[in-house]
């Protein structure tokens, strides 16, 4: 059973990743007083999590980017654990937006029936998660959810390119693109 973490006032958040394109790891860090959480990502989460946001703060008032802090991942970069899903939500009365992630398990790949849990619910809990796997709740200010579109765009658009066909990503030295079966694209 993994730890489970609540930081509800993070004072900063931020995505990142270690080591080279088709090599990397990504991370979500965030520190609320001396606690520095860091999970660790896929590609397409970090993706997914950036598009969300800027979803979410289309309908807020815009962040004052001269108040986002570094958005370098802190030493040291060891992830708690890795993350499987994810759900954000706006918490009007904190003028906060939530990250809600739980750990990856065995059923992150089979139906996984927590995607339906009630988000209510889950915030109005002492504390987040599932007993089973650990859970973080993450509270970020609308400056750290920009900075996370901002450095999460980034992040994707330089990593390998995709292929037009499947969509996976292409490495330097050749793809043999399911799509194909076997042959070359005219």
């Amino acid at each position: 059973m993994s730890r489970s973490f609540d930081l509800p006032e993070a004072e900063w958040a931020t995505v990142g990743a270690v080591g080279e394109p088709g090599q990397r790891t990504f991370y979500l860090q965030a520190r609320q007083d001396s606690q520095l959480l860091t999970l660790k990502l896929e590609k397409q989460q970090v993706a997914a999590i950036a598009q969300f946001l800027a979803e979410i703060l289309a309908d807020l008032p815009t962040p004052d980017p001269s108040r986002q802090a570094s958005p370098e991942l802190a030493e040291p970069v060891l992830a708690e654990w890795p993350v499987g899903s994810i759900q954000l939500a706006y918490d009007s009365s904190a003028d906060r937006i939530v990250i809600l992630a739980q750990e990856v398990s065995a059923a992150d790949d089979e139906d996984d029936a927590d995607e339906d849990d009630d988000l209510a619910a889950v915030l109005a809990s002492e504390g987040p998660g599932d007993p089973d796997r650990g859970a973080a709740r993450i509270g970020i200010t609308r400056d750290s959810a920009a900075q996370i579109v901002r450095v999460g765009a980034e992040l994707v658009g330089a990593g390998r390119p995709t292929c037009p066909l499947c969509g996976r990503p292409m490495n330097p030295e050749g793809h043999s693109c399911p799509r194909t079966n076997g042959h070359k694209p005219n």
